[in-house]
């Protein structure tokens, strides 16, 4: 088969790989839809210790299953595996479990032509659902974790609160397209890539703005709930100052562990700091019943890209050239 290897810091090279084999517990899924991430971005500046060249990235998947009881079935992939039988597994978080691995970190992932994943992993989709549409499965289940979050925190209905997303990549565009669905009554989106900011203004979500623009950013104190999808030390000081008094700020992007935090802010202000984590099971399912129904809109922001061109699509990324999501298809 083929796969995109990464090899090296800022390195991607398509190869000749074997098919892989599929144990007892596993099934080979024909991989039609892989979406590229963030921490794969991460991962290929060389920022990512986990992830050990040369090895496939790549964990937002959709495909087609081969062999087995489930033999040409469609599936989404659910990429987290948690060990099944720690407290957290358990109790229904294998994102918190301490020996979770994930599909494109510890072992191969799905920018490949194919890829063994767990069958209890494989989650059938509907077969009106577009592979593409299906492979952000993964990234929305992010986004429905962090809202959930921020529901159980927030002393307002969600849909009560100003609300502003600091970034307009993939997580971020999903924040604001599901915080529109379901009507929020009023949202803001920092972003400081013009070509994103068209983007997102195209789309429909909210008010957007670049907070690099002098006299741009709103007035200290106003949002009671920011979403930081991009996870560095100037977006988290943005996101303390900008939180109102009583609010939530959900962390989610991992950008950098700079400082940023100002922890006598959050405290003399009663702001709640709720770091967010991937998914649990409920948040893949919702995540994927959005899908489905087409509650997100057209998607049509969406890049299309064949595996081989893979090491070109993370260069536009990184220079800031690609749609907020480009997905690659073997």
């Amino acid at each position: 088969m083929k796969a995109l290897f990464y090899t090296g810091t800022r390195q991607l090279e398509l190869r000749d790989a074997p098919d892989p084999e599929a144990a007892a517990d596993e099934a080979l899924v024909h991989v039609r839809a892989s979406g590229i991430c963030g921490s794969d971005m991460h991962a290929w500046h060389g920022h990512d210790p986990r992830r050990v060249p040369p090895m496939i990235l790549g964990h937002e998947l959709a495909g087609t299953v081969e062999g087995g009881a489930l033999d040409g079935r469609r599936v989404a992939v659910n990429p987290l595996i948690g060990c099944g039988s720690c407290r957290d597994c358990t109790d229904g978080r294998p994102n918190l479990c301490a020996a979770r691995d994930l599909l494109g970190l510890g072992r191969d992932g799905g920018y490949a032509e194919r890829v063994r994943v767990p069958t209890a992993n494989l989650m059938p989709i509907d077969d009106t659902l577009d592979d593409v549409h299906a492979s952000l499965m993964e990234p929305l289940a992010v986004v429905v974790h962090a809202l959930a979050l921020a529901d159980r925190t927030l002393a307002r209905p969600l849909a009560e609160c100003r609300t502003l997303v600091i970034g307009g990549g993939a997580i971020g565009v999903l924040a604001a397209l599901a915080l529109v669905q379901r009507g929020v009554v009023s949202l803001d989106v920092a972003e400081t890539s013009a070509a994103r900011r068209e983007t997102l203004r195209r789309i429909g979500t909210g008010d957007v703005f670049n907070p690099l623009a002098s006299g741009a950013l709103p007035p200290d104190d106003r949002f009671e709930l920011v979403i930081d999808a991009v996870g560095s030390g100037a977006t988290r000081a943005m996101a303390c100052r900008l939180a109102r008094r009583g609010g939530a700020i959900v962390h989610v992007g991992l950008q950098d562990g700079e400082a940023g935090l100002d922890t006598r802010r959050l405290t003399l202000a009663e702001i709640a700091f709720l770091g967010s984590y991937t998914y649990a099971p409920p948040d893949l399912h919702a995540a994927l019943g959005l899908l489905t129904r087409g509650a997100l809109g057209s998607l049509d922001w969406i890049e299309r890209r064949p595996l081989a061109d893979g090491a070109a699509a993370f260069e536009d990324i990184d220079a800031g050239r690609a749609a907020p999501k480009i997905v690659l298809q073997p």
